[in-house]
This record gives structure tokens, sequence and C-alpha cells, in this order.
């Protein structure tokens, strides 16, 4: 069976949610949900990821996962928020324990604070088979922006996080910490090497002007014109393409609030003694001097 797809996107972060499901009445997961912050004010809220439950509970489904392609930079999740209103387990790539580690000592977090992962329900590796209702689902570990980076592959729809763009937009950046060019090479050509009708479901979507954020392309259109991997380019030129690249990226503004959470499954850090929670900004630990 190939799944129905319903995709969300969140303007403030450029980020795309999605809600993947057998058939109505069936059974569900949720991908790269997203937590909406403000950061001037440092406000929460779901709105979000309620637009994605709205969906679900339109369609009469059960929503049995809530699956991360990746700890996100560039906005926070709502995973847990999720995992609270449905019972779905949470789940990432097992890679987490090391973005975990790298982290906690970024942040000099609590010493208990765990990094095995078990603030997530199941941590995959690659090659790992699940189901969501009807659906077969299978895991490809696709590291190189992050570590923990991995594509969920159900039916004839691919879910590959930040890894792979829009054919005029390219590839991800690798210069995060945990990131590598030469192994995010490796990774896209896992992916371009799925059938050329697999529907491939973005995180992001940055456009040019004169085109609308779109949630997916296909293995056939990535072959043919992404503007990083066309025409057979090689590792050695991936890399120093991808390496120049990186060194004229910012910093994304959302990945120190971001990360706080994301390496907690989507949940906040705890409360302190005067019952406030508190994100931690490192200064002169990310970017260029």
């Amino acid at each position: 069976m190939n799944p129905q797809v319903e995709s969300f996107h969140d303007p403030a972060t450029g980020t795309f949610s999605h809600l993947v499901y057998d058939h109505d009445g069936g059974h569900a997961a949720i991908i790269d949900p997203v937590m909406d912050f403000e950061p001037a004010s440092a406000r929460i809220a779901y709105d979000s990821a309620r637009r994605l439950l709205d969906a679900a509970h339109a369609h009469s489904l059960a929503v049995e996962w809530i699956l991360e392609t990746h700890a996100h930079a560039d906005h926070m999740s709502a995973a847990a928020w999720l995992r609270e209103q449905t019972g779905a387990k949470v789940a990432i790539g097992r890679g987490i324990t090391g973005v975990q580690a790298r982290f906690k000592e970024i942040f000099n977090l609590e010493p208990d604070f765990p990094v095995d992962g078990r603030q997530f329900d199941r941590l995959f590796a690659d090659g790992d088979e699940f189901r969501i209702g009807t659906l077969d689902a299978r895991v490809i570990a696709t590291p190189g922006h992050t570590e923990d980076s991995i594509t969920y592959v159900v039916g004839d729809a691919a879910f590959v996080g930040d890894t792979l763009f829009a054919p005029d937009t390219g590839t991800a950046r690798a210069d995060f910490p945990g990131g590598d060019a030469a192994t995010l090479y490796r990774s896209l050509r896992r992916l371009l090497d799925l059938p050329a009708y697999t529907r491939l479901y973005l995180c992001h979507d940055y456009p040019p002007a004169g085109r609308d954020a779109t949630p997916a392309t296909t293995v056939a259109e990535e072959r043919a014109s992404n503007v990083h991997l066309a025409g057979d380019v090689d590792e050695d030129a991936y890399v120093h393409l991808r390496t120049n690249r990186d060194a004229s990226l910012p910093v994304p503004k959302l990945l120190l609030p971001a990360l706080q959470v994301n390496i907690r499954g989507g949940a906040l850090p705890p409360a302190e003694g005067n019952g406030v929670r508190y994100l931690r900004i490192p200064l002169d630990r990310l970017g260029a001097a």
C-alpha cells in the first residue's frame, strides 16, 4: 500500500510537517511537527501542531507515531505535546545519542541529563522496519547534515528531513557540530538510488521569487535537475561545493533554543526553583568570530 499524505507549512520557520496515514478511519504518523515560538517574548504555542491533530481527527485517524527525521536546528519540536494529546510513540534516529552528548557539553546541562536517547520511545537504526496501521515502513540512515538524520520510506513516499531540498535549492548544509559533507554525499546517493517515481517529502523549502513553497518532489526530478547533484557530480566535487557554500551561511536563528528542546524529544527544560523554565544562551561557542 502507498500512504495518504497531507502536508502543512509553517511559514515562520519554513518547515513542512506531514500527516501520513493508511486510510480514513485507520492509523497515522505525524512527521516533524513544529512548536510555535516567538523569540522576542519567548512565548510558545501549539497552533501549528494542532492543525495536524485537527486533520487526523477529520479523517478519524489514530495517531500511532510522532516521527522526527533529526534533531532540528531551525524549529522547536512539538513531539512531546503531541505525545500527551495522542499517546503516540516518539521516534528518532539512533544517532541522537551523539547529538545529545555534544550539546550537553555546549549548553553545560545538568550532570544527570541522560545522553542515551531515553527521552524518545524508539531509536531507529538503518534498515529498521515498523508499521503505521496497514502500511509497511522502513528506515534509511542518512547522516551528514546531522549524525542522527534518517529517512522514513513508506510505500512510494520517503520523508527525507533536511537531507535533500527541492531541485532548485539543492541539499542540506553539513557544517553543524557532527555534520560532514562527504557523509552527506553518500546519504544523498542512497536517496537517489530509490525508484524514480518515489515521492520525496521535504522538511523545508526555501523557494526563489516566483515559486511557492513545495512539500514534495520526486527522485526523478532530483536526479535530473538538483543544482548540487545533477550530472553525476562526484564526491570530491560535491564536498568542495558544499564546504564553500556552508562557509557563507549564517547560524540558524533558532539553533540555540531549538536544540535544547529537540534533544529532549520536544520537551521543555525542567522548571527551576521559581517555577519558570529557562533556555540557555552560550556565548562565543557557535559561528565565526
